[in-house]
């Protein structure tokens, strides 16, 4: 409350003179953008300029009734200089009445403020839109299982589309922070440990919300590349704690996906992250997001400050003394707009007129916030069309594209005695065991779509009548009545936008876990095969956004009594598979010794258990590789596959090798590599070349391999990674086809920042690497050949 009474009186000194909007050179849509923009800047009032860098979402109450519908007689009268933006305009709505909700605005900006400035609405879509009713995919960690760019493009097109049918302007997402810090609670929301992945996935997402086109088209919108950067590997594996990365190590890693999708995807918004990378916050680290990313890069998009970030400056960083002098710092670095509510920003007004701010810089934030409103279109048509939001949201004709995406994801880990795929027919008794396998997790910044598929529901539909599924929770993690009155364990729908949303984590007690392990161990001696589902849940893994509210944890393993449950279980003899469904990689080498046969979930989406059913019975071959190294034990950190050569010289007592390697993954069949070759095996520093490898399904079933190129550059003026993944290619062959794959090598791949920090090709040998997995794999050597010396003349 008293956030929102000082919140007011800043914005009091906003309101602006109210006249009827014109038809005015900005209005005209047949005038290029940039005209546009320059004839509406020179139109507005200092007061109406910053109102274009503020937020709502909080604050929303302000300009809502008690039903939550806009209500213009309640809006204060600051409002009507306009705003920028509005945050998360799904809150309490359904995809009809967001859409009525975000119309009714635009229409009274439009009628009831002096330029009619439309409002640029945002929302969450990390792996689909986090709104009732829309279409929940796999979360992010599971999409980057696919290694299938043209997958994720096409599920973040219907993502966008849902979103844009609502009226949205712009989601914040995706996330393409390397995640080399397992402990972190987000891991789940990245595209995994590393940069050439992550920058495919990025450009896929970016080109599946913003298109391809110069403008963002009516079924499309901005993309928010995040979080600029170090975010990924905190100290102590905590959110929002320091990075302490190199300058070389931040461009070659995390900086490189940004780049990638700025450049080459055409991302057009970018925000900081909450971390400090060497004592500077990213929303004050002008040489990132200035000197960097606008200067060296050409990124002409808009920043945006991640939720509360200006405000941590001083709240958390204590690099400032105040608010004013934390909307300084942020704007000198570059941040365009303040989200999600106003705190900082408004006193840029009276800042400019003490002449402690330019104008100018105002101006220039501002001109960005203004293109992107008329790059959506909204000054033609700011209005979302309500029958469309409620037809496309979660529609019926999205559900094969999520269910594909799940498919893909699935990682077979182990298959001892090739126990999978299992047959329909040959089992009467399946039991399915785990805390919350009758239930569907999506993992954190999930909505509620309108219909899920839990394992045993899968299961049941692809079974004979006369088999049975029978379910036991096992073991529970945590307790659910901090946040409902519904009893556990629950069976069907789901529950994770509640789950992430609760502060308190109450982990269940050891006696009734203890019953409930018995009675689990019970119904697995009397049932043919086991379905064990264990992992995570949204409160052991999610963003700890405060000290109430965490999500890291301090260890890898199963939490909770899962790993007793699992070798209970191991322990009756019976054929078991184990299915993970979690949003980090989990530490537990005791029972991948025990199980048989494992696959990794990761959060599979609303079709969990069709997909799940598909690949254990067979229907499916799963073809998901992991994008990530999996530790065996917390003390291995960091255990990321492109470590520098002085790296893992070992351990007492114990092995660097990991419980599995980086692009890891099995399948039904088997596939053979052959007749390494290049067309060129010297090069100049500026030349190309290709490199080419035979595949063979060398089994009896149609299958999916993921063909993954490495490179390492064996002598380097500065220090090189081991191996560093530089292509891939997912393929489906049918039993005993081959076929030749190629990648295309340039300087691009064989180039890092050398000691003058300067991208270059040195000159000498290359082992370029290529095989099913980052250990599994046949090498050709490249030779770089100096450039000639042209001779001097006398």
């Amino acid at each position: 409350m008293h956030r929102v009474r000082r919140t007011v009186i800043l914005l009091g000194s906003l309101v602006g003179t109210s006249t009827g909007a014109q038809q005015l050179p900005y209005r005209d849509a047949r005038l290029p953008i940039d005209r546009r923009v320059t004839d509406l800047l020179s139109r507005m009032t200092l007061e109406e300029k910053v109102a274009q860098m503020l937020c709502l979402w909080d604050q929303k109450k302000l300009i809502t009734d008690s039903s939550g519908h806009f209500s213009p007689a309640s809006a204060p009268r600051w409002f009507r200089v306009g705003i920028g933006r509005i945050e998360r305009p799904q809150d309490g709505h359904g995809a009809r009445s967001e859409a009525e909700f975000v119309n009714a605005i635009q229409r009274w900006v439009r009628d009831s403020t002096r330029l009619g400035i439309p409002v640029l609405f945002n929302e969450e879509a990390l792996h689909g839109l986090e709104a009732a009713g829309a279409t929940s995919f796999p979360q992010a960690i599971a999409l980057a299982s696919t290694w299938n760019p043209d997958l994720v493009q096409r599920v973040f097109a219907a993502a966008g589309a849902e979103a844009r049918a609502r009226g949205i302007g712009q989601v914040l997402a995706p996330v393409i922070d390397i995640a080399r810090e397992p402990r972190w609670g987000r891991f789940e929301e990245t595209y995994g440990e590393d940069p050439y992945l992550t920058a495919r996935m990025g450009v896929a997402a970016v080109r599946g919300f913003q298109g391809t086109d110069s403008m963002i088209g009516p079924q499309h919108v901005f993309a928010t590349l995040k979080h600029m950067t170090g975010h990924s590997q905190p100290e102590s594996g905590t959110n929002v704690g320091p990075a302490s990365i190199g300058e070389r190590t931040l461009r070659d890693m995390f900086l490189y996906p940004f780049e990638v999708a700025i450049k080459e995807g055409g991302a057009l918004s970018v925000m900081p992250s909450y971390n400090e990378i060497d004592g500077i916050p990213s929303h004050a680290n002008r040489w990132m997001l200035h000197d960097v990313v606008r200067g060296e890069w050409g990124f002409t998009g808009t920043v945006v400050s991640d939720w509360f970030a200006i405000q941590q400056l001083l709240e958390r960083h204590h690099v400032v003394v105040d608010q004013a002098e934390a909307a300084r710092r942020a704007l000198d670095a570059g941040v365009d707009i303040e989200l999600p509510d106003p705190a900082a920003y408004p006193t840029l007004v009276d800042q400019v007129r003490r002449r402690e701010v330019s104008v100018a810089a105002v101006d220039a934030a501002v001109r960005r916030l203004l293109r992107a409103k008329f790059m959506l279109g909204l000054f033609e048509n700011p209005y979302a069309d309500v029958a469309a939001a409620e037809r496309i949201s979660g529609a019926e004709s999205t559900r094969p594209l999520a269910l594909e995406a799940a498919r893909q994801a699935i990682v077979l880990l182990k298959n001892d005695g090739s126990l999978l795929p299992l047959r329909a027919g040959a089992y009467s008794r399946i039991a399915v065991i785990g805390p919350h396998a009758a239930e569907v997790l999506l993992g954190g910044y999930s909505g509620t779509p309108p219909r899920v598929v839990s394992i045993p529901d899968g299961l049941k539909a692809k079974l004979p009548s006369a088999a049975t599924v029978q379910y036991a929770e096992g073991v529970r993690i945590t307790e659910d009545s901090v946040f409902t009155r519904e009893p556990q364990p629950h069976i069907g729908g789901t529950l994770s936008k509640f789950r992430s949303g609760a502060d308190r984590v109450v982990p269940a007690d050891s006696t009734s876990n203890a019953a409930r392990i018995a009675e689990a161990v019970a119904l697995a001696r009397q049932s043919d095969v086991v379905i064990l589902v264990l992992g995570d849940n949204e409160q052991t893994t999610r963003e700890a956004y405060s000290e109430d509210h965490l999500g890291d944890r301090s260890s890898l393993g199963l939490p909770g009594m899962q790993e007793a449950l699992a070798l209970q279980i191991a322990a009756t003899g019976k054929p078991v598979v184990l299915v993970l469904i979690n949003g980090r990689p989990a530490s537990i080498p005791n029972v991948v010794a025990r199980i048989p046969a494992i696959l990794e979930g990761w959060y599979l989406g609303q079709e969990t258990g069709t997909a799940l059913a598909d690949v254990l019975f067979g229907d499916v071959n799963p073809g998901g590789k992991m994008p990530v190294t999996v530790a065996r034990d917390v003390g291995q950190l960091p255990v990321f596959y492109n470590y520098k050569p002085t790296a893992r010289r070992g351990y007492v007592l114990d092995t660097i090798a990991p419980l599995f390697p980086f692009g890891f993954g099995l399948s039904y069949t088997t596939f053979a590599y052959s007749n390494l070759r290049l067309t060129a095996s010297h090069i100049p520093p500026t030349g190309n070349t290709s490199v080419m490898v035979d595949i063979r399904n060398t089994g009896a079933r149609r299958g999916d391999e993921v063909v993954q190129l490495y490179i390492r550059d064996e002598v380097s003026a500065a220090t090189r990674p081991v191996k560093e993944l530089r292509g891939f290619q997912r393929i489906t062959l049918d039993p005993g086809e081959s076929r030749t794959v190629r990648f295309d090598i340039s300087s691009e791949h064989l180039s890092y920042h050398g000691p003058d920090m300067k991208r270059v090709v040195e000159p000498g040998q290359f082992q370029l690497m290529l095989g099913g997995s980052s250990v599994d794999l046949q090498s050709i050597a490249l030779t770089v050949d100096a450039a000639p010396v042209a001779p001097s003349r006398r």
